[in-house]
């Protein structure tokens, strides 16, 4: 099966190189998109300099857009499963295969690689730690299924997956509500342990001042959301 690893990238300069390189030294196999999204700092120029395969979005679509935008390239280049894999170093290459294995075995659509199901590398902070807890149990009540890290980003998908988030992919903060779009349109959903680290670089986007507003919409948005 061909795989791609997508890494939205914005503002990734202090990181994006040492995810890359580390990416080609652990997973041979794999291909790779960064999709830098009309980033400020020096991005595209180290991109450019390394000539890693990218694309740079000609405007700033966040985070919903520009993977999106991996997903679209995942589609018209005919891969198999697509990973998404942030920019920041939070996410370690070495972790791909547990991912890839339940779609390899038949077993799920997509896999969310997950730090609270053994609860083992970085746990993020307390009270983010309570807000994916509540949004857990929110989403528990639309698909019946408990996913423990609702907004983990390092994620994979079948060709299925592929298909549909390359038209129907939520753009604000997508990932809880890419996890009941998933569940509309019947692909199975799976949790594995992975490790996570600490950004490596780079400032997360959301901050202490959009907390409130994420929750509130994210909120909504799985309690508003179709019928499944």
């Amino acid at each position: 099966m061909r795989v791609l690893i997508i890494i939205p990238a914005y503002n990734e300069e202090d990181s994006i190189v040492d995810v890359i390189d580390n990416l080609k030294e652990t997973n041979e196999d794999v291909d790779y998109v960064v999709i830098n999204d009309c980033s400020k700092d020096g991005t595209r120029k180290l991109l450019l300099e390394k000539k890693l395969n990218h694309i740079s979005l000609p405007q700033n679509l966040g985070i919903g857009g520009a993977v999106q935008s991996g997903y679209i390239y995942a589609r018209e280049h005919g891969y198999d499963i697509a990973i998404q894999m942030d920019g920041d170093g939070q996410h370690p290459a070495e972790e791909i295969t547990k991912l890839v294995d339940p779609i390899m075995n038949g077993e799920a659509d997509m896999v969310v690689g997950s730090r609270f199901v053994t609860k083992d590398g970085f746990q993020s902070t307390a009270l983010r730690r309570f807000g994916i807890k509540f949004l857990s149990g929110l989403i528990k009540m639309r698909i019946h299924q408990r996913i423990y890290d609702v907004t983990s980003g390092f994620r994979a998908v079948n060709v299925k997956g592929i298909e549909l988030f390359s038209n129907n992919y939520a753009q604000d903060y997508p990932e809880p509500e890419s996890l009941i779009t998933a569940a509309k349109f019947g692909l199975r959903i799976c949790e594995v342990p992975v490790m996570m680290k600490e950004r490596q670089g780079g400032v997360s986007s959301i901050s202490s001042f959009k907390s409130v507003y994420y929750m509130i919409k994210v909120s909504l948005a799985i309690l508003l959301g179709g019928n499944y």
